[in-house]
């Protein structure tokens, strides 16, 4: 079997690859401190309270389900 030989990246090839990692992080560091600040300025939103039911003044799921 022969074997293609490795090609030889660039030292220009390299510093691009390495350029666009590098950006690639710190583009998702930067949009993680983002999000997360304009989710501590939202407020918890989900998920939602459940509602509490007084007793007696509501229905309860059981109700629903008894058999006449």
């Amino acid at each position: 079997m022969s074997k293609k030989p490795k090609r030889a990246i660039s030292p220009l090839a390299e510093v691009e690859m390495e350029a666009l990692e590098v950006g690639r992080e710190w583009t998702r560091k930067y949009l993680q401190r983002k999000l997360q600040r304009l989710a501590d300025r939202q407020g918890a939103i989900s998920p939602p309270e459940p509602e509490e039911i007084e007793e007696g003044s509501g229905t309860r799921d059981h109700d629903h389900n008894e058999s006449g």
